[in-house]
């Protein structure tokens, strides 16, 4: 197959890729750490042991995407169109696929899914998958994550659907503890305080009788790194990054 190239200035010419079915595209920015964090864990997911064996990857994180959980919850600015706008970049750029690290996000996505033509890799539907898979016996399922993830019920009915039991916090732990502590993270601050908001969290879930806890927003996996809690804790960052391997994996 010949290779295409694009010119990027003063006469060079960068090869494109022959295969653009093995370019997986991530739609990032919600938040920038996150991106990071989701990016990290993708590298470690592949079975690679040389530079070639990863995957090609275009990142497009943009930050000024609007706040989902303010759209979802207070009529903030809706931020599908620079959704839209991201998605379309990266198909542009030959992406097979889309991994979209930020949970609330998935509240917009079937809102352009159609409009983009190319499969999102969802990463709700791949964390649940994963717990049934992975801890078949478990029934009540703790979920931290934002209010607007909560509001959305993107994992309860995921959750339910699978036969599981969602349990969420408190309204009063949900705002002093779970969303003090993504702010925390946004805001760059992770340390034994950050941490011990969301520890709590989990904590009060597991005394309310969940078996696990899904770490729900893509900050939260940052928070309780190195975290030692009394439940197993569920990363759908790292559930995405697997989902994703897999996906291209079994691209022609």
């Amino acid at each position: 197959m010949a290779t295409r190239t694009r010119d990027a200035g003063q006469g060079v010419a960068i090869p494109l890729a022959a295969d653009p079915g093995r370019i997986v595209g991530i739609l990032g920015g919600m938040g920038p750490a996150a991106t990071a964090d989701f990016y990290a864990k993708l590298v470690r997911a592949t079975p690679a042991r040389t530079d070639q064996e990863h995957l090609r990857t275009l990142i497009w994180s943009d930050p000024t995407i609007p706040d989902r959980t303010g759209a979802l919850l207070h009529g903030g600015v809706d931020p599908t169109p620079l959704l839209l706008a991201g998605a379309l970049l990266l198909r542009a750029g030959g992406a097979a696929v889309i991994a979209v690290p930020c949970n609330t996000a998935h509240a917009f996505i079937p809102r352009i899914a159609g409009e983009v033509g190319i499969p999102f890799v969802h990463m709700i539907e791949e964390t649940v998958l994963g717990i049934r898979a992975r801890h078949p016996h478990a029934r009540r399922i703790g979920l931290l994550s934002t209010t607007g993830t909560q509001a959305s019920l993107l994992y309860d009915e995921a959750l339910r659907r699978h036969g599981f039991v969602p349990l969420a916090p408190t309204p009063e732990t949900q705002e002093a503890r779970v969303m003090a502590g993504i702010t925390r993270v946004k805001a760059g601050i992770v340390d034994a305080q950050t941490r011990a908001l969301i520890a709590g969290a989990a904590d009060e879930l597991v005394d309310a009788g969940a078996e696990l806890v899904i770490a729900g927003c893509t900050e939260l996996p940052i928070a309780l790194e190195g975290a030692q809690l009394r439940a197993p804790v569920v990363d759908p960052t790292q559930a995405l990054a697997e989902a994703v391997v897999r996906v291209i994996q079994r691209e022609p």
